[in-house]
């Protein structure tokens, strides 16, 4: 009795596992992301944020991912697939998907960024900035349209989550009022 209990405890987690491999698995790339209307998010490099914002200052979203992380790839194919997400990200920020593990240089204003081999993988050095030296996947950096970094928020954020944050910071709102005051006057467009 004892050993078909085990038997089926190893059964169950064997395929649980699997099915939330096949899961993270069919989890779109961040370019594919469309929600239903047909808008996508318009995600841009680092570079093309900082030649648009010559032009049409903006807020920045900095999503800072890893290829293995399944957090950062539910993020991908449910927070950033939803219509309102989609909407305030595209109407107030440029949109960026920054590799925190991305082996190129990156030279903003005067400094160059460089990726740091370390342990089996390593990091980018924007990346350790963005996130003040705590490396946790997904993080989202939130920075002004005058290219200052507001705030960098760790962790898997549901659309419910994030849209309070993104209309917040979008708005301009943070420079104003506090946080606390913001959410008791935010009125969520999605039914309780």
């Amino acid at each position: 009795m004892k050993k078909s209990g085990i038997v089926l405890l190893v059964i169950t987690a064997v395929v649980v596992g699997l099915w939330s491999l096949s899961n993270y698995a069919e989890a779109q790339m961040p370019s594919e992301v469309v929600n239903e209307g047909g808008e996508k998010i318009e995600w841009i490099s680092i570079e093309e944020a900082m030649e648009r914002h010559k032009e049409e200052p903006r807020y920045w979203i900095i999503d800072i991912y890893t290829d293995w992380c399944g957090w950062c790839k539910r993020m991908d194919a449910t927070t950033f697939h939803d219509p309102h997400v989609v909407s305030e990200i595209n109407k107030n920020f440029y949109a960026i998907k920054f590799d925190a593990e991305a082996k190129r240089d990156i030279t903003v204003g005067e400094r160059t960024f460089k990726f740091v081999p370390e342990g089996r993988r390593g990091y980018h050095e924007l990346a350790a900035q963005l996130m003040n030296g705590k490396m946790s996947y997904p993080s989202i950096a939130y920075m002004s349209d005058e290219g200052n970094l507001i705030q960098t928020i760790p962790g898997f954020k549901s659309a419910q989550d994030i849209h309070p944050i993104l209309r917040y910071f979008g708005s301009g709102a943070y420079k104003t009022t506090d946080w606390q005051s913001f959410q008791t006057a935010y009125a969520s467009p999605y039914s309780e």
